[in-house]
């Protein structure tokens, strides 16, 4: 009987799942969107019955799950706790527990999403091979994962990888989501990018710049493109951008000292552009060895995360 894990991002949009062999080698996947009525209490039954609907429309139950792994929004503490999870409107919730229980008993492993997604991509992305590496996705916000000796480091508080949420930028004044000011994700997210771009334009009104055009349009995506392009002030913006993140990396190499940190969300499509530059920092404030962790692109896009969570449950 052919034995199979089940990987599951858990979103607030869509939830996405795939079927995988022991290898890691994916056979299926699919994904349906995300009901968070009733205080999200329909998630984890609909995860359930999509993964009895798949089963049986693969195996017709020739075959054994051997687990779920599951990825989920907001902090999950070593005992799969889950104290919030405010996309899905969770509070109070053992994920793994739960549909455990939805499931007959299967084995089932949760973990904070960032976090999961860091390990798919050490497993077989952009670090694939590596033992210890820092993935940080730069997309609505600033998330991160970190990974040592093959497993997720969570941190006492589930709080280990919040990297966007590290304090970089003395001066500012606006909060961030979290509370705090100053922190990487309000310059290096994509929200971030537009923010400071928005804020350049307005200290310089009479500069040109084909951002201005664009308006309440803009997106990061535009200030990434027309910086590759050589447009001064979206290339100014991106450099900041750039400065922050090698700020951050070289602290993160300082402290925990991984073989590889991994750039991912959708900002990293902005390629070897965003890359180089910032190489170029992570370069000046490591000048204490030359032989330290390399900085690469992910590779698994949006599968990260369901390629992490299979891994909990495949070791």
């Amino acid at each position: 009987m052919e034995k199979v894990g089940i990987g599951v991002d858990v979103g607030g949009t869509s939830i996405k799942l795939g079927l995988f062999q022991p290898d890691g080698t994916i056979l299926k996947k699919w994904e349906f969107p995300t009901d968070t009525s009733e205080n999200g209490t329909h998630v984890l039954p609909d995860i359930a019955d999509s993964i009895r609907k798949t089963m049986e429309e693969t195996f017709q139950g020739k075959a054994e799950l051997i687990g779920v792994g599951i990825g989920v929004p907001g902090p999950v503490q070593p005992t799969g706790y889950v104290e919030v999870g405010v996309n899905l409107h969770w509070r109070e919730v053992y994920p793994a527990r739960e549909l455990s229980e939805l499931l007959g008993g299967i084995r089932v492993e949760v973990g904070n999403d960032a976090n999961v997604a860091a390990l798919g991509e050490a497993w077989r992305g952009g670090g694939e091979g590596a033992a210890n590496a820092v993935l940080l996705t730069l997309g609505t916000g600033v998330g991160g994962g970190v990974i040592m000796n093959g497993e997720i480091v969570t941190g006492k508080h589930g709080l280990a990888g919040e990297v966007g949420h590290i304090h970089v930028r003395d001066g500012e004044t606006e909060p961030c989501n979290c509370g705090a000011v100053g922190c990487l994700e309000q310059i290096a997210s994509a929200t971030g990018i537009v923010r400071e771009a928005r804020r350049r334009l307005a200290q310089e009104k009479t500069r040109d710049s084909g951002l201005r055009a664009l308006g309440d349009k803009l997106t990061a995506k535009d200030v990434c493109d027309l910086g590759r392009a050589g447009d001064g002030l979206a290339d100014e913006v991106m450099e900041t951008v750039a400065k922050y993140l090698g700020e951050t990396i070289s602290m993160l190499c300082m402290t925990i000292d991984p073989e590889i940190f991994i750039i991912g969300g959708g900002v990293s499509r902005a390629g070897a552009y965003l890359l180089d530059k910032i190489k170029v920092y992570y370069d000046r404030y490591t000048k204490i060895s030359q032989n330290r962790g390399r900085v690469v692109l992910a590779e698994l896009g949006n599968d990260a995360g369901i390629y992490g969570a299979v891994k909990l449950v495949l070791g």
